[in-house]
């Protein structure tokens, strides 16, 4: 269920924590292999009235997206009752419910309340020089704090710092590039996928080793051509014509406000590490969702650090970052048709070569059975461009043989290649991760015409793909 939103968190970090049981459990009794690619209809359509309604019904789309995503849901629920069984259904509603979304929108909630806390005051001038030295220390906090958490973090005082400026879209789109995802490859803390990676037997310090050249050559070309454009638009652009007046004047003070928030946010690294490390084997069975004790007490205290973010961050820091509900509301609305929609995809897909997907089965392995590295990197990405890349890391994660100690040793090649598809391509698409669709909310909130659905797409198309294309040929 990509897309998204826990990350698709940084997030989020363990968005979809519970995608580490093998199987998805409400809908246990259905055979992956029967279901045709039809069930995948109302995920398709949940994808296109996120692309298409902003631009041809943008007020339509603002004032009903929420009722639009439970359309969706409806519609798969509705025949899948009628075909399945109501219990299925409803099992399979549960499951996307307890193991899924609450879990991915409570982490991402607090990310976002205890983030959205700190606020940088003062301003710098929104010079090459800085923008890309923001962006950089974005991308190496993204693997200690979460991409969301340091999406959250840096976004507003990126913004403030190019207010003044007529050319912003790009300096929004980069950042989401590197920090919302890329930066996040380092460690399981850094993005979901990863987290899951862990959960299931990978070392806490694999992917720091295996994936630190991937995403240095990823990262320094990303940086390096978004140095090169900022400097166009800043040189040719921007100077040579009448700026903007900046309503956040560069004499302002600088200085931090709330800072009693990053004592809050290493209570939420604490807590995602807590529900990986601690396994007390003991579940609660929600018509037939087994939900662990430390998945529960990591989601309760995760709700409590929230409310204590809000009721102890000084009203200004809020204020400064004119800090508002909307960007976080639209994530949950939006992925809670994702998360049920996107069910019987992922069950077709686990079915692997006997499933209605079975041709990327046969695209990432060949006769023999022995993986093909490269194409493990491009079908784990682009999968993980529009579903969620939490589970579609497990999936390919079990394709690849699921066995930690294997992929660690002789499989490392494949579980790299895998890992660095899951988290690099969650930029391809603003559903690829949960944070590119907040940064978007926030830049919008902010007066930044964002590129819609499909010229983002271009974006990465145009700037992403041949980075991709040459990491491929050097590491994989």
């Amino acid at each position: 269920m990509k897309r998204h939103t826990a990350s698709r968190a940084g997030m989020a970090l363990v968005a979809l924590l519970v995608a580490t049981c093998p199987q998805l459990a409400a809908a246990a009794t259905l055979d992956g292999a029967t279901l045709s690619a039809s069930w995948g209809v109302p995920f398709a359509g949940m994808l296109l009235s996120i692309a298409i309604f902003p631009l041809v019904a943008p007020t339509f789309w603002h004032h009903h997206f929420g009722k639009i995503s439970a359309a969706w849901a409806a519609v798969f629920l509705i025949p899948f009752a009628v075909a399945f069984g109501a219990d299925v259904a409803f099992g399979t509603f549960v499951h996307a419910l307890f193991e899924e979304y609450i879990p991915f929108i409570v982490l991402l909630t607090s990310l976002y309340t205890v983030a959205g806390g700190i606020c940088v005051r003062g301003n710098l001038h929104g010079s090459p020089r800085l923008n890309t030295g923001i962006l950089a220390l974005g991308t190496v906090l993204a693997s200690i704090m979460g991409t969301t958490g340091a999406a959250m973090l840096l976004i507003r005082p990126l913004l403030r710092a190019n207010d003044n400026r007529k050319h912003v879209v790009h300096v929004v789109v980069f950042f989401i590039f590197l920090v919302a995802n890329a930066g996040g490859s380092l460690s399981p803390l850094g993005d979901p996928p990863l987290f899951l990676g862990f959960l299931n037997g990978v070392n806490f310090f694999w992917t720091t080793t295996h994936l630190a050249l991937p995403m240095l050559f990823v990262c320094v070309a990303l940086l390096a051509i978004f140095y090169v454009l900022d400097s166009y638009y800043f040189r040719h652009r921007e100077e040579s014509r009448t700026p903007f007046l900046d309503p956040t004047p560069d004499s302002a003070p600088f200085g931090l406000d709330g800072k009693i928030n990053f004592v809050l946010l290493g209570a939420v690294i604490g807590l995602v590490l807590m529900s990986g490390l601690w396994k007390p084997g003991i579940e609660f069975d929600l018509f037939g969702t087994h939900v662990a004790l430390q998945n529960a007490v990591r989601d309760a205290a995760l709700i409590v650090v929230t409310l204590v973010s809000l009721a102890i961050t000084p009203r200004t820091a809020r204020e400064g970052n004119d800090f508002n509900w909307a960007p976080i509301e639209e994530v949950a609305k939006l992925f809670a048709g994702i998360f049920v929609t996107i069910a019987p995809v992922i069950v077709i897909l686990r079915a692997g070569q006997d499933g209605a997907f079975a041709g990327i089965v046969h695209l990432v392995n060949d006769a023999s059975g022995q993986p093909h590295d490269a194409m493990y990197f491009w079908a784990t990405g682009i999968l993980s461009s529009f579903l969620d890349n939490a589970p579609t890391y497990l999936v390919f994660f079990n394709l690849a043989g699921g066995d930690a100690h294997t992929l660690m040793t002789s499989g490392a090649m494949t579980l790299a290649a895998i890992s660095a598809g899951s988290v690099f391509m969650g930029a391809n698409s603003y559903i690829g991760n949960a944070p590119n669709f907040m940064v978007k909310a926030i830049a919008e909130s902010r007066g930044v015409r964002m590129p819609g659905f499909f010229a983002y797409l271009g974006w990465a198309l145009v700037v992403l793909m041949p980075v991709f294309l040459l990491g491929t040929w050097l590491f994989f």
